[in-house]
């Protein structure tokens, strides 16, 4: 019983090293890169950023990782077990929910969103609370999958729940 277990974690093991050999190396670099390259300036008022996450996810340290790139500070990175509770505090619409919060001047910053648009959302001033990248978007900043680059919408909403558009990358 104990051989045949470990037969088993060992087929397991190999499995998920030719799985994710493709994804690392150049090419995981090479995606990566997309959003490596800073488009928009940072503006002073805005570097520091407190991000609320749960201790289990690791797209969200890809994510600060993208962030840092871009020239912002992480001020806070909080680590919870209710990441309903800071949702709700931040008024994040159910529907726009994802993986990690982020508070950046005030606004919120809900999910994978890149920094390039974070930047031009900050220094718009709306009236909007915040921008989100609702769920997880494979090929978004923090979740780069090798190739695989689903489309997705950076959605703005306020107060009220009111949400729009703010940007959509269908081929990047």
């Amino acid at each position: 019983m104990l051989i045949s277990t470990i037969k088993s974690i060992a087929i397991l093991i190999m499995v998920g090293i030719f799985y994710w050999l493709p994804f690392t190396g150049n090419q995981a670099q090479a995606i990566a890169s997309t959003w490596d390259k800073e488009t928009a300036p940072l503006l002073s008022s805005s570097k520091e950023v407190s991000v609320y996450r749960s201790p289990y996810c690791g797209c969200c340290e890809d994510w600060i990782k993208h962030m840092q790139k871009h020239g912002f500070q992480i001020k806070d990175d909080v680590k919870t077990e209710n990441m309903e509770a800071v949702k709700q505090e931040y008024q994040v619409p159910s529907q726009l929910e994802s993986c990690h919060t982020a508070i950046i001047d005030g606004y919120v910053i809900e999910g994978h969103v890149p920094a390039d648009d974070i930047k031009r959302f900050v220094a718009q001033s709306p009236k909007q609370i915040g921008l989100s990248v609702p769920g997880m978007v494979s090929g978004s900043p923090g979740m780069e999958m090798g190739n695989k680059k689903d489309p997705f919408s950076i959605v703005s909403f306020d107060n009220n729940g009111e949400m729009q558009i703010f940007k959509e990358y269908r081929s990047y």
